[in-house]
């Protein structure tokens, strides 16, 4: 039989071999890197895959993450240029290029970026006014990133991107900016009605000119006589007076002498063509006396007693 002290021998000695090829061989998972230092100094990065360090003399830092990492910052009361409070809430996304310069040249690399984000976030937005701010999130965006990705370099961090994600200013502030932005609403449609209302009525004007062109044009090419005018004129005389705003009806000189035109025609069309007829002469009201035709008063007309002449003696 094999003693027991042998078995136990067998044993330690099977140990400090697994021990020493865990302390020998390391394996690195992938996006991952570790520092090994050598007596308290730094000696090399072990990269992904198979790694082997001395025992003992060696020490291999924790892991550190290669893969881009997302940083959410809480809710940061920032002040802008015009002196108004607007909470900001901002996600940084940020990746190590360096492990030696993230691990020796900076104690807490990502505390360190969010504190550097706060510091920058109110730097960027103190130089704009609020308007300026509500509108300007992708120049606020890529400004953060360069300021950031500038300081950060030295520590082996990249900052890929950075985003507001919400950008709300004080309660009081957007009440009034609301009333502000429905005022301006109000004021577009107006604006825009008015134009309408405008080009509309000319549309109607360009209309209404065509129509009488074309009506002008249509009557000068059928050369219309007098007498046609002036029914025509007649005709429209009634739908004037029937007018909304027609209160009180002047009746214009040109009337008379459409009647008169009308009245020439219709007379015409009794007596017959050829017929000559002088105008007749305006009456004076008068009446002739009595007496044979064609000589005017009678011989005893200056004879006969008129009521103020006394008769004569017998």
């Amino acid at each position: 039989m094999i003693p027991a002290l042998v078995i136990v021998v067998v044993l330690v000695a099977t140990a400090l071999v697994a021990l020493l090829l865990i302390k020998t061989v390391k394996i690195i998972p992938q996006a991952r890197a570790a520092n090994v230092e050598r007596f308290g100094r730094y000696r090399r990065t072990l990269v992904a895959g198979l790694n082997i360090v001395v025992p003992v003399l060696d020490r291999v830092k924790p892991l550190i993450d290669l893969r881009e990492q997302v940083v959410s910052f809480a809710d940061q009361p920032v002040i802008t240029e015009d002196n108004l409070v607007v909470h900001i809430d901002t996600v940084l996304f940020f990746q190590v290029t360096d492990p030696r310069a993230a691990d020796y040249e900076i104690v807490d690399y990502a505390t360190a970026i969010e504190q550097l984000s706060a510091t920058m976030l109110r730097s960027v937005i103190g130089s704009m006014d609020l308007e300026q701010t509500l509108t300007s999130r992708d120049q606020i965006n890529a400004m953060l990133r360069g300021v950031l990705d500038e300081a950060s370099g030295k520590w082996g961090i990249r900052v890929t991107r950075v985003e507001i994600k919400a950008l709300d200013p004080a309660p009081s502030i957007m009440d009034a900016m609301e009333k502000q932005y429905r005022a301006q609403r109000e004021k577009r449609a107006a604006i825009l009605v008015a134009e309408g209302e405008k080009q509309s009525a000319i549309l109607k004007s360009e209309g209404q000119a065509t129509a009488i062109e074309k009506v002008f044009k249509a009557i000068h090419e059928g050369k219309p006589d007098p007498e046609l005018l002036a029914y025509q004129y007649v005709q429209a005389l009634p739908q004037v007076a029937q007018s909304p705003g027609s209160t009180v009806w002047v009746i214009p000189s040109e009337v008379t002498t459409a009647l008169r035109t009308l009245g020439s025609a219709f007379g015409n069309g009794h007596e017959g063509p050829g017929t000559d007829r002088e105008p007749d002469a305006p009456s004076s009201g008068l009446r002739p006396m009595p007496g044979r035709p064609g000589t005017g008063p009678g011989p005893d007309a200056d004879a006969r007693p008129g009521p103020d002449t006394p008769p004569k003696a017998a």
